[in-house]
């Protein structure tokens, strides 16, 4: 028998040779573990300050309506979306200027160039390039739109 002692003593099992690190762990002596951290004691949680709002700056919005016309797109949702896309475009291309783009291009449309204002003219130019990109966002995602349009009015207050 001491012969077959001895050669368990010199040979590795498959465990021992292909994860030799895996093995010595599970020979180590077990050890108790470390003791649980102590929690702190709870301090008063100071409430942070409200912000101040009282310098900020409110922007009013431009007041205009977009409906999306003659649209035989059947769900109210996907019309509702078309229409803050095209009002988010509009609003990007023209800003705070787009009820006075709006009344100029009307202007321009009755008139003749003689009667308008340079400021007229180059303001109507800016309508029509904003309201063009702004259908294409628009009518991005509804696929065939082919009697469609934006309807752009004031709001009436």
């Amino acid at each position: 028998m001491s012969s077959l002692a001895h050669e368990s003593e010199t040979f590795m099992n498959q465990t021992e040779l292909f994860f030799p690190q895996a093995t010595a762990l599970a020979r180590a002596p077990l050890m108790a573990r470390p003791p649980a951290p102590r929690p702190e004691p709870e301090r008063e949680a100071r409430p942070e300050p409200a912000p101040q709002f009282d310098d900020a700056q409110v922007v009013p919005r431009a007041a205009y309506t977009v409906r999306l016309a003659d649209c035989p797109h059947p769900t109210p949702e996907a019309i509702k979306v078309s229409e803050q896309r095209f009002r988010r475009e509009l609003d990007r291309q023209l800003g705070d200027d787009v009820l006075a783009a709006l009344s100029a291009f009307h202007n321009a449309s009755e008139s003749s160039e003689s009667d308008l204002s340079k400021s007229e003219i180059a303001m109507a130019k800016r309508w029509a390039k904003a309201y063009d990109a702004a259908r294409t966002a628009g009518f991005r995602d509804l696929g065939d739109t082919n009697e469609a349009f934006f309807d752009v009015r004031p709001a009436i207050r």
